[in-house]
């Protein structure tokens, strides 16, 4: 491996806000908040979305589009009346 080449990995735990949960993995990240776990130092970095509570992964839609987006369309700007006819060539 060569010298100087390789970014410095640290232990590290990203922390999610909203659930509590920690996860333990090794990253560039640092902070100023460390954490000790079975004797090695962890950065601690505190996250407000993770997998732990992203809607994606958790299955649970925070907004939910009751109308169709045509009907918002067509309420919002309303139907046209009449079309415009092609000309004839002729």
């Amino acid at each position: 491996m060569k010298a100087d080449l390789h970014p410095d990995y640290h232990p590290v735990i990203f922390q999610d806000l909203t659930t509590g949960k920690q996860f333990v993995t090794r990253s560039t990240v640092k902070s100023d908040k460390t954490e000790t776990i079975d004797g090695v130092e962890h950065y601690v970095v505190a996250m407000s979305v993770t997998s732990d509570s992203h809607p994606f992964f958790t299955g649970k839609a925070q907004f939910v589009d009751t109308e169709g987006r045509i009907d918002k369309f067509q309420k919002r700007f309303g139907e046209r009346k009449e079309r415009r006819k092609k000309p004839t060539l002729g």
